[in-house]
């Protein structure tokens, strides 16, 4: 799915996302196991420090994790949860192309994005100084910037689930609970 602008394409295209992934990635297993990755890189990156040329390996490890990562759990059972909200809010944003989205959501994403490319600039900088405050100040508004964009992409969702069938269909509710006396 490489729509939505060339750096949103890109980023989805490079993570070769298919309508299973898309699905399996609105796991919150998924979505809470990917937000340490950006730390995971930080650590390995630094790790440098006392591994030399071998920091490579945590730091491709990571690649690896954050390539699989959308794959990794299955589709969840119900999608009423934030994080599966913000996935799909995800796809809308990608697809804001094709199905157009209300006006209020669609400068913010943009402005999220800048602040944490912003912050990853920062971060960089931290990283090659070996400067742990510049570092930390980085890594918070990337990481702030990125789950603020997913709380934007959830409530994006919430104003387009009914737009498209797709939309729609992306949606499982909340099995409902057993009752008493029900077998298990």
């Amino acid at each position: 799915m490489a729509e939505g602008g060339k750096l949103y394409g890109w980023v989805a295209g490079a993570f070769r996302m298919d309508d299973a992934t898309w699905a399996r990635h609105a796991s919150p297993w998924s979505v809470w196991t990917r937000v340490p990755i950006a730390l995971l890189l930080v650590l390995a990156i630094w790790s440098r420090v006392w591994l030399g040329w071998w920091a490579l390996l945590p730091v491709a490890l990571v690649g690896v994790w954050a390539w699989i990562n959308p794959r990794a759990f299955p589709a969840p059972r119900s999608t009423d949860n934030w994080a599966s909200h913000g996935v799909f809010g995800e796809r809308v944003w990608l697809a804001r192309h094709r199905v157009a989205i209300p006006a209020h959501h669609r400068t913010v994403p943009h402005l999220l994005t800048v602040a944490s490319g912003l912050g990853v600039l920062v971060l960089a900088w931290g990283l090659v100084e070996l400067d742990i405050a510049i570092t930390a100040l980085g890594l918070a508004v990337a990481m702030g910037a990125k789950l603020w964009f997913v709380d934007r992409m959830a409530w994006l969702y919430a104003d387009m689930r009914d737009a498209t069938p797709d939309y729609r269909a992306w949606q499982r509710p909340q099995p409902p609970a057993p009752e008493e006396g029900d077998p298990v």
